[in-house]
């Protein structure tokens, strides 16, 4: 497993500044049924050349928050409020005044200091696929099914650079040759339907990566992929993540997925952040009752279980969330506080730069994250 061998956190290296700093982001969209609080107050930062894995169940937020950051959520325009925050009532009593289903987002996504929650659309069109590109779930829906894949490379290109389309082909040529594509001076010229789930992953890959950005995002990008197939796309991010110095976020349902890619991983939970930690400290100390539920429910081949361990009842539903801790319905620890009150991801005394958002008492989480893992097999008998 990799990642801070030392455990340290950005939190004890005050002179760095992260390429891209998220503070307490909000998305709220209307529906017919209501507003939908998709992302409601998240916060984390990345640095350059770090790989974060951002894991949660499906609908947890974990897409839409890269969505906002950089701006594809159908707007409501811009609710005039002081430092970028807003009040969760402030951001509803906006989205019902309007007659059409849009989203509002709030907080801050600093990318290099500029915060893009703030930028025109025309600056967004400007920095995606140039200095910040997205890699999205299903390769065959975001290729063009009419245009050669050597096309669509020759349009990323152009569109951000003084470039000929002779030499911007040249360039495409050599991004599918970079992402493991055989004779990719004639593949260049096939159409999407022409490769597998897996070779059009890695045209994705090849199109993010052809300009050279500082920031890649990439939205589950092994769905649907067999397991050998996904390991190669996640052996090629990682690669060309510390070839090219590039900062990356990863986005999976499955901890398993990061646990030998990323440097820190965020555990989101009904649109919150539940944990977040280097992943050596999280995989050896998880401290949220969501996460022991996530690390049980890997199937592992190393280590023989009587069952898999479950995560009883549903995601909340983001239009109503429970009162109080909104992982309280499933939670086999909560108790009186949990229901009244919004628990917010803190850093606890045991470990620098280690946060969860959860009420039991500190002694009590590290003694049963000390029993999780042991009979998970991720801790020593004696831990």
């Amino acid at each position: 497993m990799t990642g801070r061998a030392n455990g340290a956190s950005r939190t004890e290296q005050p002179g760095v500044v992260p390429l891209l700093e998220v503070r307490d982001l909000r998305t709220y969209f209307k529906t017919d049924d209501g507003i939908v609080r998709a992302v409601d107050g998240v916060s984390f930062s990345v640095e350059a050349g770090q790989m974060l894995g951002v894991v949660g169940e499906s609908g947890s937020g974990k897409s839409v928050t890269m969505m906002s950051i950089l701006g594809l959520n159908p707007k409501a325009g811009r609710l005039s409020v002081k430092d970028g925050s807003a009040a969760p009532e402030q951001m509803v009593a906006f989205l019902e005044d309007s007659k059409k289903h849009v989203s509002i987002s709030t907080g801050a996504a600093l990318f290099r200091g500029e915060n893009l929650l703030e930028a025109s659309g025309s600056r967004l069109r400007a920095l995606r696929g140039k200095e910040v590109s997205m890699i999205f779930q299903d390769p065959m829906t975001s290729l063009n099914p009419v245009l050669t894949v050597g096309d669509q490379l020759v349009e990323a290109v152009t569109l951000h650079r003084d470039i000929s389309s002779r030499n911007a082909r040249k360039l495409a040529i050599a991004g599918l040759e970079e992402v493991g594509i055989p004779r990719a001076d004639r593949r260049v010229d096939d159409y999407p339907h022409q490769f597998s789930g897996g070779m059009r992953q890695r045209v994705m890959i090849a199109m993010a990566l052809v300009n050279e950005p500082a920031l890649l995002i990439a939205d589950e990008p092994t769905t649907a992929l067999d397991v050998t197939t996904q390991a190669q796309i996640l052996d090629l991010i990682s690669a060309l993540q510390k070839e090219r110095g590039t900062a990356v976020v990863l986005i999976t349902h499955d901890l398993g997925v990061v646990a030998e890619t990323a440097d820190d991983i965020v555990v989101m939970y009904a649109a919150r952040i539940a944990e977040q930690a280097p992943v050596l400290d999280l995989f050896e100390r998880p401290m949220h009752p969501y996460t022991w539920g996530l690390l049980g429910s890997l199937p592992r081949v190393d280590v023989t279980l009587d069952r898999l361990m479950q995560i009883g009842g549903q995601p909340p539903s983001l239009l109503r969330p429970p009162a109080g801790c909104r992982f309280r319905p499933r939670c086999p620890y909560a108790f009186d506080r949990c229901r009244s009150e919004m628990p917010a991801a803190t850093e606890q005394s045991y470990d620098p730069g280690h946060l969860d958002a959860c009420f039991l008492d500190e002694r009590f989480k590290i003694d049963e994250s000390a029993r999780v893992t042991r009979e998970l097999g991720l801790a020593p008998e004696t831990a």
